[in-house]
């Protein structure tokens, strides 16, 4: 009995903690006092449940790209990977920082009040929802880019207009996903999807035993470098580092704050290593020919591949109702309270999901849509406003300092990427649509 109560709790609180994120950044309005009682009120968790939490965002479906990253880059720009993983490390502490600078922020748009006021919230608000967006958007391509792999030649004329298999199976994806859009109570979804851990390391088992057991090998020697393609690396590995607007609540329901670094170190280095075999098994098994998404280059008749595939087709269809429902009750929470009803909720559920089928079927690019989330959003959320964030709220811009010097480079750095790294990716879906 003590045993089914203790897994129940280790399971329920980062449920409870992806359900206070949600309803923290619903609303620009909201009053700071209630987020601050909720936050006081609400179950703390331990280490080992943070670290889970932690370890369950930062594994989400950025570890199918970055084998493509490392292709895009050559296999010296695996160094740009542990280069990103330490300055999103850093950066998390600096929002760590941030929050101790007054004790009753809980949230990250809070973090860009407190330095910025008002605009300063609108602006992270902005960023992450937009991210969150683009996130689902790439949920739906990655559906139907795999299902189209496993069933290839569904091809159809519809009313016209020739629907090919990618399109199909987005819009059967979308289809499946839709009633979970409705739902209000989504505890039965944050369990599945709180499996992202399991997740990446089957599907990191599943690859390896592709290439030493069925045949695959890791014989590919690759390129040392490829100087067009770095930009694409570094924005696709910035992007699986991008679980900072979390971090903020994740801090607060600590039991005890002052092991949130050491949750970090952990999480990091387990998950960079994840990142990196991943990519170098990728690389060495596919080399130049490797896709956006290795579970394309998987051979279908092989029950390691399928076991990889169908894992990674799970997760995302229970995931893709809980990242956008602050999408949904930002938008409810701009209508009078009397029109805050269920049936507007569904209706700007399905019309969210909708537009996310539009754009999926526009730009049905999985590898360039993800590099433009990287470049322009990631790297921004994840580097630059934590930086400025912090010299701004610290008071370090007035002082020259060692560590203004670094937070200024790491800026300086983080601004040329994200605007080079979004002009490539624009182009590069400009030049396949």
């Amino acid at each position: 009995m003590k045993v089914k109560m203790f897994l129940d709790s280790f399971l329920r609180v980062p449920l409870l903690l992806g359900e206070k994120l949600e309803s923290e950044v619903l609303s620009l309005e909201e009053v700071e006092s209630n987020s601050f009682h909720n936050s006081c009120t609400s179950p703390k968790i331990s280490f080992l449940q943070a670290t889970f939490n932690l370890m369950n965002t930062l594994s989400g479906v950025g570890i199918l790209s970055v084998p493509y990253a490392l292709a895009s880059g050559g296999w010296l720009s695996l160094i740009l990977l542990f280069v990103i993983a330490l300055a999103t490390f850093y950066t998390g502490l600096l929002i760590q920082r941030c929050m101790d600078a007054k004790s009753d922020i809980t949230t990250y748009p809070e973090v860009g009040e407190l330095a910025f006021g008002r605009n300063g919230k609108i602006i992270v608000s902005v960023f992450m929802y937009v991210e969150l967006y683009l996130v689902a958007t790439g949920f739906l391509i990655l559906e139907g880019d795999n299902l189209n792999n496993m069933f290839p030649n569904v091809e159809f004329e519809l009313l016209g207009f020739m629907i090919s298999g990618q399109a199909f199976f987005v819009i059967v994806v979308a289809l499946v996903i839709l009633p979970s859009v409705w739902l209000d109570n989504l505890s039965l979804l944050s369990y599945i999807s709180a499996s992202g851990v399991l997740g990446s390391a089957v599907i990191i088992g599943s690859v390896f035993w592709c290439g030493a057991f069925d045949g695959i090998g890791f014989q590919q020697k690759g390129t040392l470098i490829n100087w067009k393609g770095i930009s694409n690396s570094i924005s696709l590995y910035a992007f699986c580092y991008c679980a900072h607007p979390v971090f903020p609540t994740l801090y607060t329901s600590m039991k005890n704050k002052r092991q949130f670094s050491n949750v970090l170190t952990f999480c990091f280095i387990i998950c960079t290593f994840g990142y990196a075999s991943m990519a170098v098994m990728g690389y060495a098994m596919f080399g130049s020919d490797i896709k956006s998404q290795i579970t394309l280059n998987l051979p279908t008749g092989k029950i390691s591949s399928l076991v990889a595939i169908y894992t990674t087709l799970v997760n995302p269809i229970c995931k893709y109702a809980l990242m956008t429902v602050p999408i949904v009750n930002a938008i409810k929470n701009r209508f009078p309270m009397n029109y805050n009803t269920k049936p507007l909720s569904m209706l700007i559920s399905t019309t969210l999901l909708v537009s996310n089928v539009i754009v999926a079927l526009a730009i049905p690019f999985f590898g360039s849509l993800m590099s433009l989330v990287g470049a322009f959003l990631s790297v921004t959320a994840s580097i630059i406003l934590p930086c400025v964030c912090y010299l701004k709220i610290s008071g370090n811009y007035k002082r020259l300092r060692l560590e203004t010097v670094i937070i200024s480079g790491i800026i300086l750095i983080g601004i040329v990427t994200a605007i080079v790294g979004t002009y490539v990716a624009i182009v590069e879906i400009v030049g396949q649509i």
